[in-house]
């Protein structure tokens, strides 16, 4: 069965040779289609991040699949929660068909073994409270359903991500998530526009579930780790965008509680020290809207 990800494109998308700027434009058109994609799914992204928090919030992890580009991609949104957001490490894991090997070097075989998605899955003895995020462009990738099998055993809430409608990843998931972007201008090359529309569905839902989670406070990350020069300036940024302070007084402030810009908030705002600053947080369950009206 030919998907439509796999499926030629026209003659008229031909690339030529000869004509490197008329195949930038016709390769960037292509790529443009594919946010177009992800405002079309937006209410399952949507839907996908409210019960992901909902999960989250008892407890689960974060937990990517999925082999090649797609599972690149994946990992990569993995890696990136923790800086961005103070996402706990062990709660954002990522299932890469072939290991860790396949981060540089493409193992393409590895994507056809259904049962080491399976057993890498059993291996982190998951939970209800888990959500499995799995990304496939023809959503019929083996070692990503051998994932997704393993997940329904435990429970866990299912989000998968697919470029093929109809296909078993988005049929058996419990958060279907359909990117429909057909033909690529190369042929078969999902790294294209199937994959920037799942890495733009990737930034967009994590972004998402972390905004339920209440780690973004109007349009800022709030629990960024803060760690050199450029992040101690954007911390000192985010004080002053939430609470009436000087530069001075902001820095002061995050400097007594190490740099945790939701803490340094409530401080200023309610006039508390670091320690008193925590508990009422705790008992908001770290949420700013309610405590920087």
């Amino acid at each position: 069965m030919t998907t439509s990800t796999e499926a030629i494109q026209s003659e008229s998308r031909i690339l030529n040779p000869q004509d490197t700027v008329e195949a930038v434009l016709i390769l960037s058109r292509d790529q443009a289609e594919a946010a177009i994609a992800v405002q079309n799914a937006a209410q399952s992204i949507a839907t996908a991040a409210e019960n992901a928090a909902y999960h989250l919030k008892q407890g689960g992890r974060l937990i990517y699949a999925g082999a090649g580009t797609s599972g690149r991609l994946a990992a990569l949104d993995a890696a990136e929660l923790p800086p961005t957001f103070s996402w706990p490490l062990n709660r954002s894991i990522s299932l890469l068909a072939g290991g860790t090997a396949a981060e540089w070097t493409a193992q393409e075989a590895a994507e056809d073994d259904a049962g080491a998605g399976f057993n890498e899955a059993d291996v982190l003895n998951p939970t209800r409270h888990d959500v499995f995020i799995l990304v496939t462009a023809s959503g019929r990738t083996p070692y990503t359903l051998g994932v997704l099998k393993r997940a329904q055993l435990a429970g866990a809430l299912t989000i998968g991500i697919a470029n093929n409608a109809g296909s078993p990843l988005l049929e058996q998931s419990d958060c279907p998530i359909l990117l429909e972007t057909g033909p690529e201008v190369i042929n078969g090359s999902t790294r294209l526009k199937a994959g920037t529309a799942q890495k733009i569905t990737l930034n967009t839902l994590s972004c998402a579930i972390m905004l339920r989670l209440g780690k973004i406070y109007n349009n800022l990350m709030v629990d960024m780790k803060a760690t050199n020069q450029k992040l101690y300036n954007r911390a000192i940024q985010m004080v002053l965008a939430c609470v009436d302070a000087t530069p001075e007084q902001a820095r002061e402030a995050l400097e007594h509680c190490d740099w945790q810009v939701k803490t340094a908030c409530v401080m200023i705002k309610r006039g508390l020290g670091v320690d008193e600053s925590r508990l009422l947080l705790d008992q908001h369950d770290w949420n700013l809207n309610d405590l920087c009206l």
